[in-house]
């Protein structure tokens, strides 16, 4: 496609090829980038990118206010990508790669047409398409775990599964995401890594943190028998049903727990898919625009989810007010 991106268009879009161009023009050396002052402005840069996708920040558009060059911008991109990769947790990898993808489609939205069909045709879509080959339409939504994007729920004539032009956006991020996502981890040298360590250091504390803070305030002790027991059963490596994963998510969210942190619950799974885990979690905890609350005590008799029962269940008939019950009563003793 015959377009040219200018300088402050490109670190929009830090994955495409031309951005990447840019930047290498004026990386000749990573040591010595990292050593010079320019490269120390684009490693606090790149720390902000992976701070931003472990905290799930999502306020785009205000790079303009660093005065960063461009070319510095991008190379932040590049050197974040590094800082997940040398710390090889493939939670973070997947936090960055869902980061990046909806960065890039906050200025896709805003962005000229020209752009967006450009962004799109660099990424293997046509914006413009009504329909598109089943084998490609098959590649592109696995991990999208809407009901609507399964084959079976779409108008599929010879050969070609039928698209709305409201869903276009959606498959241009899920692809930016793919594509982030499957580059990772690089191989990044041993000496690259360490040094990177006073940065991989600091991310990996803050995910610490955010779980002893998160955790600080979330009395697991005070959870009633029948979370615990969901709780249980996936550090076994058990399968819960969906109405398990659906009361333990929304218990969970409802008393504080951000998704991240619900997200590393199910990570004690040895099944743990991150990408089904987040979708689950986002969607439950509302990213939908429908924040969902944990099933009643009848309910949950009702799907069989209703085990080891102990004096203080027959005083509550909803699992949350257990766990009120519960926390008051420790929130007394102490």
């Amino acid at each position: 496609m015959d377009i040219v991106l200018d300088r402050k268009e490109l670190i929009k879009y830090p994955f495409l090829k031309e951005s990447q161009q840019l930047a290498r023009r004026h990386v000749e050396s990573l040591e010595e980038f990292l050593g010079s002052s320019q490269g120390a402005a684009a490693l606090e840069r790149a720390k902000e990118r992976v701070v931003a996708a472990v905290t799930f920040k999502k306020e785009f558009g205000d790079e303009d206010t660093r005065n960063l060059k461009p070319e510095l911008e991008i190379a932040s991109y590049a050197l974040a990508r590094m800082i997940v990769s040398c710390i090889n947790d493939r939670s973070l990898i997947d936090r960055l790669a869902r980061y990046e993808a909806e960065r890039a489609s906050f200025f896709l939205a805003a962005d000229e047409p020209e752009i967006r069909r450009f962004v799109a045709w660099s990424v293997g879509i046509d914006t413009g398409a009504v329909a598109m080959p089943v084998t490609r339409y098959v590649e592109l939504v696995p991990h999208l775990r809407d009901k609507r994007w399964r084959l079976v729920n779409r108008d599929v004539r010879q050969g070609y599964v039928s698209l709305e032009a409201s869903e276009i956006d959606e498959l241009i991020r899920e692809r930016i995401r793919a594509i982030i996502a499957d580059q990772l981890p690089l191989r990044v040298p041993a000496g690259i890594c360490e040094r990177l360590s006073p940065v991989t250091g600091e991310i990996a504390a803050l995910q610490q943190q955010q779980a002893l803070e998160q955790f600080g305030e979330v009395r697991e002790e005070a959870f009633p028998p029948c979370i615990s027991a969901l709780i249980q059963a996936i550090t076994a490596g058990t399968n819960l049903t969906h109405m398990g994963r659906f009361a333990m998510t929304s218990f969970l969210h409802t008393i504080g727990m951000n998704v991240a942190q619900i997200a590393d619950v199910f990570a004690r799974a040895p099944d743990f898919d991150p990408d089904m885990t987040m979708y689950q979690v986002e969607h439950i905890s509302g990213r939908g625009g429908t924040e969902y609350t944990p099933p009643s005590c009848a309910t949950m008799r009702t799907f069989g989810l209703c085990v080891n029962r102990d004096k203080d269940c027959e005083r509550v008939n909803h699992p949350l007010s257990y766990y009120r019950f519960k926390k008051n009563i420790k929130k007394k003793r102490n």
